[in-house]
């Protein structure tokens, strides 16, 4: 396959954009043809990365959280109830109005978060504090009414895949400790794709309706933009109130409960496919890679020896419990090379009569395109310290890339210019109206308050003059 064809078959990432929405078409990760706005539908293959990816959400989880499953349907009076959550919504809400031709007696929502679902039902299980913590999560469909430009994984009407994970728990402190141990588990699940990611305090405006606080984690996007690919909400009693989600204490007295919700949906995949993918077309950590291994028989003679030869590599790899396949297609082998790029596998193996006498195999890896020969002898324990090798290497190329994004500036028409390259850190002196007025000006979001602070001692905001509070991070998103 010549090289026109391949620049004709995928646009230049530096084409952010075009590339993306052609990229999950051509590699058969969503089709986006379905004919409802904003709502896409899973290939295969797509389906099995989102599988793979969301079993370690899972696996991080499970260490002490239970997976549960609570209804799609919220009844209106059970929805209206919080009056701050609701407004944060109203305008997204789809509502069941008819059973069949008949109307309903009560209206029911098409839940977009389900903390109006979950919480009348914590009511009833709450009785203690021996029923305390209580962690539960569940990863379903969601649905907002998305009036903006509508954009696969990233910006839906249907969320297929949104983990929301809500605790109740005796004190502010220890909803505040599981609110951090929210974002821990998101590093460590985002470490796990290769992706570096940003954590943030939510400025006031920004916060989940009815939370105390909001912190939120982002990644680089390959056009300077971040996406917010994780938020932790810390709600304090204002749903234990609302719900009369009490408990009662060591002394028998009827206490509020405090709470924590915290979610990710498949924008991580978004994250994934843009933060390794290239001009060639995804590039796969090993441990979601619906195929981790290629084996390419390269046939000119000795077309019964090759075969068998590829067979029992793969049979020794799939005993090492590595996804392997093996293209005995006709297809010439630069088409087949051309394919399995594009699909992102980490690992090619091209096995040929010239391989079989050196007792070797020659290994080509999608993340770097190094190619080198690897002996036959003991090849799962070769490709496993490769594949460890590969995930290194993305989260190196990924953390530096996000690094260099990361720009200092502490003058307004500076901040403005650095945004076009990437995320701007600057000082901000905490009042809301100037952090707003600084958003106006800019013409970008404040994203957040970052934990690590650069020290404010005689600096200033950009905006207004006075004493800097923190220092921020400012940033155009998705």
């Amino acid at each position: 396959m010549g090289e026109q064809e391949k620049e004709a078959s995928l646009p230049s990432k530096d084409n952010f954009s075009e590339w993306y929405n052609e990229l999950l078409q051509i590699a058969k990760i969503m089709d986006v043809r379905y004919p409802v706005k904003g709502i896409y539908v899973w290939h295969p293959f797509g389906f099995t990365i989102r599988k793979k990816t969301y079993s370690i959400m899972r696996q991080l989880l499970d260490r002490d959280h239970e997976e549960t499953m609570f209804p799609l349907l919220v009844p209106e009076a059970e929805f209206m109830k919080e009056a701050q959550h609701i407004k944060g919504f109203e305008d997204e809400v789809y509502w069941v109005t008819h059973g069949g031709t008949s109307p309903l007696e009560v209206n029911l929502a098409l839940r977009p978060t389900s903390e109006t679902a979950i919480y009348p039902m914590y009511k009833l299980w709450v009785r203690s504090h021996a029923d305390l913590p209580l962690r539960l999560y569940q990863i379903v469909n969601t649905f907002r009414y998305e009036t903006k430009h509508t954009r696969p994984l990233i910006r839906l009407r249907e969320i297929t895949s949104f983990k929301e994970a809500h605790t109740v728990h005796a004190t502010w402190d220890e909803a505040a400790w599981q609110v951090d141990e929210a974002i821990r588990i998101y590093t460590e699940f985002y470490r796990r794709l290769a992706i570096p990611i940003l954590s943030s305090r939510r400025p006031e405006w920004d916060k989940f309706p009815g939370a105390d606080y909001t912190i939120a984690v982002d990644s680089l996007m390959p056009d300077g933009r971040t996406l917010q690919v994780g938020t932790a909400h810390h709600l304090g009693d204002n749903f234990a109130k609302t719900f009369e989600i009490t408990y009662e204490d060591s002394e028998g007295e009827q206490v509020y409960a405090h709470q924590a919700c915290y979610g990710v949906s498949e924008r991580c995949l978004a994250a994934l496919i843009s933060t390794h993918g290239d001009d060639k077309g995804l590039v796969l950590p090993p441990e979601v890679a619906p195929v981790q291994v290629v084996i390419i028989p390269i046939i000119f003679k000795k077309p019964e020896e090759v075969l068998a030869a590829c067979e029992k590599v793969a049979e020794e790899l799939k005993d090492a419990g590595i996804k392997v396949k093996t293209d005995d297609s006709d297809k010439r082998p630069g088409a087949k090379y051309y394919k399995w790029e594009m699909q992102g596998v980490p690992i090619r193996l091209e096995i040929g009569p010239r391989d079989l006498k050196n007792k070797a195999a020659m290994m080509a890896r999608r993340d770097s395109g190094e190619k080198e020969q690897i002996p036959l002898e003991d090849i799962a324990s070769t490709i496993n310290a490769t594949f460890a090798d590969i995930h290194k290497n993305l989260y190196s190329k990924a953390e530096a890339q996000l690094r260099e994004h990361i720009i200092f500036c502490e003058d307004l028409e500076d901040i403005k210019e650095k945004l076009a390259h990437g995320i701007v850190q600057t000082y901000w002196c905490g009042n809301e109206d100037c952090g707003k007025a600084m958003e106006d000006v800019i013409g970008a979001g404040i994203l957040g308050i970052p934990d690590e602070q650069p020290g404010c001692k005689e600096k200033i905001c950009p905006l207004c003059g006075e004493e800097a509070a923190n220092s921020v991070y400012i940033a155009r998103t998705y």
